[in-house]
């Protein structure tokens, strides 16, 4: 269907513009225009272009808050996992499917209008495929399409618990692939979406795997988790004699451009430099990073070195696209004991966090359809209520920092994804019937 929707104010790939008309044919910005030029819809506020979440675990929403108490021993990602792999066992293709499309419109309320998931709870609790294999994919999909955001699938490839080849834990069972098994979950349909590889992370595959499923799927996205903790950084030298981005980039370097590495939240200044130069994503979780204890990305040497990133939610402790910048600029502040670290002449701070997520996130799920307000783009819009007390005050660039670090999701009146408005007036328009699924799944697993 063709529409037009007459946008008050925009934030254009050119900068900020008034009175934009945007045409739109099944889904996709067909032309930008001057008022006047037919029947539109007028969208009052400030229109964003949607932000891409490109790191995703839809099924630990349902952890968030259960994991705030500490042990008899110091806590850390470790601990957690433990905890993550005992919650798992108790998870269902049904639980899976409402947890899912809750957390998706979640983060369409919070100004997210793509979602890349790393899915690895592919079978049943003893191990073994249900009887369509990719039935915990297909829910995936299924919630996705339910909510209304895009879906980049990443089925993850999992085959060891460790490096030097150590067997999967029976806690792993649900995760495992054999190479067979992980090509049928391959063939899973993404209706409107994509589909990528994701091996898990570098001690959870060998070399071969990484490089079998690199070339098989070759020019599809992929993603992997890599550097997130100095344990595994000091196995990976242990194992291999090499830094795990250094030994990631040796094994995939000539097709690093379509790599997104999750974290990598340990690299040195050599690893950071040769990320930049291949021109791989980075996925920050900044939320998720500080809520385990991982560390903090050197960002400023990365941009410095024309890096480029991503944001992502990961374990979904708090959806937000504002706080996940807001806390990656105050991350680095933090470190550094100045303000403003990431900001630059040209562009407020805000601005150049939104604009760097946006074309990270778009380059790490590979699709040339998202990532602005332009032709041939997705029509997928945040915009932000023009009345919003923290606007008062603000114009252009300054609108965009009062939403990340002043206002959050309390901001966010609308937003359409194909030109249909999947949010109203903060709201989603099917939270009720999300809420009450995620309810009743919650309660089974009580």
């Amino acid at each position: 269907m063709a529409s037009k929707l007459h946008l008050e104010q925009a934030l254009m790939p050119d900068g900020w513009r008034r009175d934009v008309v945007v045409s739109i044919d099944h889904g996709v910005i067909l032309g930008i225009e001057e008022p006047g030029h037919g029947e539109a819809q007028r969208v009052s506020g400030v229109a964003l272009p949607g932000l891409p979440n490109l790191h995703s675990h839809a099924f630990q929403r349902a952890m968030a808050g259960l994991t705030e108490r500490r042990g008899s021993e110091a806590d850390s990602f470790w601990t957690w996992r433990e905890a993550m792999y005992r919650f798992v066992e108790r998870l269902g293709p049904d639980e899976l499917e409402a947890i899912a499309a809750f957390a998706y419109m979640e983060m369409l309320e919070a100004g997210f209008t793509w979602v890349a998931e790393f899915h690895y709870l592919h079978h049943r609790p003893d191990g073994t495929p249900y009887d369509n294999v990719a039935e915990m994919s297909e829910r995936i999909v299924a919630a996705a399409d339910a909510a209304g955001i895009g879906l980049t699938l990443l089925p993850v490839l999992y085959r060891q618990s460790g490096f030097w080849g150590k067997p999967p834990t029976p806690a792993q069972r649900r995760f495992v692939c054999d190479r067979d098994r992980y090509a049928r979950l391959m063939e899973t349909r993404v209706p409107g979406g994509n589909i990528g590889i994701a091996p898990h992370s570098l001690r959870a595959v060998t070399l071969d795997d990484l490089q079998w499923a690199a070339l098989t799927w070759h020019g599809l996205p992929a993603h992997i988790h890599v550097a997130e903790q100095t344990r595994e950084v000091e196995d990976c030298l242990a194992a291999h004699g090499r830094r795990p981005i250094d030994l990631l980039l040796d094994t995939v370097e000539s097709d690093a451009r379509r790599w997104c590495l999750v974290h990598a939240t340990h690299s040195d200044a050599a690893e950071l430099a040769r990320m930049a130069k291949a021109k791989a994503t980075v996925g920050l979780c900044p939320i998720t990073e500080a809520n385990l204890g991982d560390g903090l990305f050197d960002v400023p040497a990365f941009l410095a070195a024309d890096g480029r990133f991503g944001i992502g939610s990961d374990s979904l402790i708090r959806i937000s696209a504002a706080d996940e910048l807001r806390t990656l600029e105050y991350g680095q502040r933090l470190t550094h004991r100045r303000r403003n670290v990431l900001g630059e002449a040209a562009r407020s701070t805000g601005r150049r966090l939104f604009e760097a997520a946006l074309a990270g996130g778009a380059s790490a799920t590979d699709n040339e359809s998202v990532g602005g307000i332009s032709p041939g783009k997705r029509a997928d819009l945040i915009v932000l209520d023009r009345d919003h007390p923290a606007f008062t005050a603000a114009q252009d660039d300054a609108l965009l920092d009062a939403w990340l670090f002043a206002a959050d999701n309390t901001a966010i009146k609308t937003v359409y994804c194909r030109g249909v408005p999947v949010v109203q007036n903060g709201r989603h328009v099917a939270r009720d019937e999300f809420g009450q699924g995620y309810r009743k799944a919650l309660s089974r697993l009580a």
